[in-house]
């Protein structure tokens, strides 16, 4: 696939991309003879786990240590460790969410209340 079309179907612009290779958040990808991009299965299957781990707000710092270990075949139990300290980090953000969306449909009940004391 051209870069304007992983582009497309992962909704990210071919900068983002390009970014993202050169920093090391994904492995280098495989070129054309021409030095064009050609994103293969595997480069696709990268873009698609940074771009779910970055939704999430996983750390750009910790994706690219992983994907280096990765590249390098190496580090088993520290990649193991990246991804449960950043679950752990995504779990503490879940719990503030869920007590803050908690903390919003009391103060809306309040106001549904209100509203129903009204009429």
């Amino acid at each position: 696939m051209t870069i304007g079309e992983v582009s497309e179907k992962y909704e990210m612009t071919a900068d983002t991309l390009r970014y993202y290779e050169r920093i090391g958040l994904i492995p280098p990808v495989p070129r054309n003879r021409n030095g064009i991009r050609n994103f293969d299965e595997t480069a696709c299957g990268w873009v698609s786990f940074v771009k779910c781990m970055r939704s999430a707000g996983v750390q750009i710092e910790a994706l690219i240590e992983y994907v280096s270990l990765m590249q390098a075949n190496t580090g088993i139990e520290r990649r193991r460790n990246i991804l449960i300290e950043q679950r752990a980090r995504l779990q503490k953000q879940a719990e503030h969410l869920k007590a803050t969306i908690e903390r919003l449909d009391y103060k809306i009940a309040n106001y549904e209340k209100l509203f129903a004391n009204k009429n």
